[in-house]
């Protein structure tokens, strides 16, 4: 499976909200020159909400097709429908991705049990490689430890995003799951502190404005050198915790479109980064990227 600094990539758009596919070109360049371990895809950091299933599945193979091979892309594919959960899955192993990122069902707030089936049935269904995604903050629904394990013996679930935060409960899961099985952080603030316990690496938001920090992070935390890993990791704290000061992708896309990376459009109901936090998040760039 990937190792390091997997980035949660926005999806850029126009000030028409088109997709905004020479900045996603740009985009994929800039983070194959600075490290980056992978693209993770229409995921929540790329809007995947709000894309229509054509624009979903376009997104992916544009990605794949861009990269060519230079770089490895995760997918999102997750859905609160098992049958569309399947069918986005399906189509990103036809476009070539190489791992899907599924998210819990949001919003049904399934028991363990159909959770377990959910993703059962998904992994059944393509033989392609497939990262859970346990986000609670956003999809109302936890998937406990105990079911992941569960999980973990379903020979193409390969892996965990843990978004929780709770490095306690991800540390004792990393003990826990059969060898080779990945855990990342999901969680950009505790993501040094999974490392150190024994995390594959991270799907990171801050990555999308300080990729070659976070690649860096988690080399070093790999090699050993948690000192190191830690001195990087405080270089960007200020990044880590401004990017959240509004439901992301809003503070991100603002970020970005302050580096001239991308045009910070989104689709509602998201809307723009309230003028409230801008001097904030400017410092903090302006701090943090060198």
């Amino acid at each position: 499976m990937i190792t390091g600094s997997i980035v949660a990539l926005v999806t850029p758009m126009t000030e028409t909200g088109d997709i905004d596919w020479a900045a996603l070109e740009r985009l994929i360049d800039w983070h194959i020159a600075n490290g980056t371990a992978a693209l993770g895809l229409v995921g929540t950091t790329g809007e995947a909400s709000t894309l229509s299933h054509p624009e979903h599945r376009e997104v992916i193979r544009f990605g794949v097709s861009h990269a060519g091979g230079r770089i490895p892309v995760m997918a999102g594919t997750g859905s609160n429908s098992t049958l569309e959960a399947v069918e986005l899955t399906v189509a990103a192993a036809e476009a070539g991705a190489d791992c899907a990122l599924l998210v819990t069902p949001y919003y049904n707030r399934p028991t363990q049990e159909g959770l377990y089936e959910h993703f059962k049935a998904v992994a059944g269904a393509i033989n392609l490689p497939i990262v859970l995604y346990n986000v609670p903050s956003r999809t109302g629904c936890d998937l406990s430890s105990e079911t992941t394990l569960r999980l973990s013996q379903i020979e193409n679930i390969v892996g965990l995003k843990d978004a929780t935060g709770d490095v306690e409960r991800g540390a004792a899961l990393i003990q826990a799951l059969p060898e080779g099985f990945a855990v990342y952080s999901g969680d950009d603030g505790t993501t040094c502190d999974l490392l150190e316990a024994g995390a594959s690496g991270c799907i990171s938001v801050t990555a999308n404005v300080a990729p070659a920090q976070m690649a860096n992070m988690c080399k070093l935390a790999h090699a050993g050198d948690m000192a190191g890993a830690r001195a990087v990791d405080d270089s960007v704290r200020a990044l880590h915790d401004t990017l959240f000061l509004e439901p992301n992708p809003i503070p991100v896309k603002y970020a970005m479109g302050q580096m001239g990376l991308i045009d910070p459009m989104m689709r509602l109901p998201l809307t723009p980064l309230s003028e409230t936090h801008w001097d904030t998040l400017n410092k903090a760039i302006n701090e943090c990227i060198k």
